[in-house]
């Protein structure tokens, strides 16, 4: 269920165009571009719906198909499902990348199954693959000072103390993926989850 596999669909959620290119929404995105570049793997345009790229950051290491749909962010479960059709995958060998509200920022969550949380994105991938038996990185954006609006605050950009501190987050995020491809849910959990002060 959470062992490492050969083969996993690394699915960074977000929203297309640049517009939206640099928003706590689109961080899932921004992880997965990290991963490529590990990978030194190049993003083309596929036939779900979605641009992919597809690599292995360590010789011998498990292949990863990372992606990132062209639609927006509560229609991401159509791209994945299809997605997971195209490389006969199974949603155990699913991880998604998400923003998170309800986490701090420069904080990661993982899990395992589970429902959507009231994300969008997540809520239309179970829908779509009618299971939310699929690996999460939830990557910490915090909730907005007082009483601003949660939706506006997910589309803004990062703050500039944010920005000082999102290339860390971007690669710790990326370092949990690498985590649990190789090693399992388990180990990269005991590392981001007591992460030191």
């Amino acid at each position: 269920m959470s062992s490492p596999a050969d083969t996993w669909l690394v699915v960074g959620l977000g929203n297309p165009g640049s517009a939206y290119a640099n928003t706590r929404h689109n961080i899932g995105q921004m992880v997965v571009d990290e991963l490529a570049s590990r990978a030194s793997a190049a993003f083309r345009s596929h036939k779900t719906n979605s641009h992919v790229a597809e690599g292995r950051i360590h010789v011998g290491g498990p292949k990863l198909i990372l992606a990132k749909s062209n639609g927006y962010m509560n229609t991401s479960g159509g791209p994945v499902s299809q997605l997971l059709n195209f490389y006969s995958l199974t949603a155990a060998q699913l991880i998604v990348v998400q923003d998170e509200l309800d986490i701090p920022f420069d904080t990661l969550k993982l899990k395992f199954g589970g429902g959507h949380g009231g994300h969008n994105g997540v809520r239309d991938i179970i829908k779509a693959t009618g299971t939310g038996d699929f690996t999460r990185v939830r990557v910490g954006v915090g909730r907005p000072p007082g009483s601003s609006d949660a939706a506006d605050h997910v589309l803004k950009a990062f703050s500039s103390t944010e920005r000082k501190n999102l290339p860390i987050l971007i690669g710790d995020a990326a370092d949990a993926v690498e985590l649990i491809t190789t090693q399992g849910l388990t180990a990269a959990q005991l590392r981001f989850h007591t992460k030191t002060a």
